[in-house]
């Protein structure tokens, strides 16, 4: 499967080809941000871990890069905080047995931006693809604007 982005990145924890790793997705969430999922979807990833019949799909949209500064990341480039971020995403699906994670890759920018049409491609291709039971997303009347 491609996506929109060059740098997105697909991890499968199991190794089961992409493909049918979104097929037998039965829950499925699409945050903005490295670490929402696990936030706004612990219910899905506590309702697929070690069950049989279910799986739970994580899909981060943008790419960590305007992550917070602080402690032990306070000199870090935007592709170095990136670069954490992502690993960070592949350690808790392999943590939580998901049956994938999806990082997009996008810049913040291009989330909020009405033109690129790219972020609603990709997701489609996501849900045409895996036909979730269970899709949680964010609050449409959240602050934050990449949330919504």
């Amino acid at each position: 499967m491609k996506f929109t982005q060059q740098d997105a990145d697909l991890y499968v924890p199991d190794g089961t080809p992409l493909p049918r790793a979104l097929e037998r997705t039965t829950h499925l969430a699409v945050g903005a941000h490295p670490d929402d999922q696990e936030l706004m979807a612990y219910h899905g990833i506590a309702a697929c871990f070690g069950a049989p019949d279910r799986w739970f799909t994580g899909v981060c949209l943008t790419d960590g890069r305007g992550s917070s500064r602080a402690g032990p990341y306070a000199r870090y480039t935007d592709a170095e905080m990136a670069a954490v971020r992502r690993l960070e995403q592949r350690k808790a699906a392999g943590i939580g047995d998901y049956a994938c994670e999806i990082q997009l890759a996008y810049r913040s920018a291009h989330v909020h931006d009405p033109s690129n049409t790219g972020v609603l491609e990709d997701l489609v291709r996501i849900l045409e693809t895996a036909q979730p039971q269970v899709v949680y997303l964010h609050n449409p009347a959240d602050k934050h604007d990449s949330h919504v």
